[in-house]
């Protein structure tokens, strides 16, 4: 089950208005199709994520804590396999 966030652009803006917390990510192309799904510090993950191009979309849930994060992430992976 993918995240219940709209997508958003995955640019400068985006990037920039990001919390700065631990969170849940999910990159995904044009037509709206996860890529990848991975878990850090949100604006730190979706700076690499943008200057490798890792994605064109991204929506995002930020948590509390990094281990909250990792298993949210880890649970999520699983539903969509």
């Amino acid at each position: 089950m993918p995240l219940q966030k709209p997508w958003r652009d995955l640019t400068r803006e985006t990037v920039a208005a990001s919390p700065d917390r631990p969170g849940v990510y999910e990159l995904g192309d044009a037509s709206g199709t996860v890529l990848a799904i991975d878990h850090g510090v949100l604006r730190d993950e979706l700076k690499s994520a943008l200057a490798y191009g890792d994605g064109e979309r991204v929506r995002w849930t930020d948590t509390h804590t990094m281990e909250q994060a990792r298993e949210l992430a880890a649970e999520h992976r699983d539903r969509l396999e």
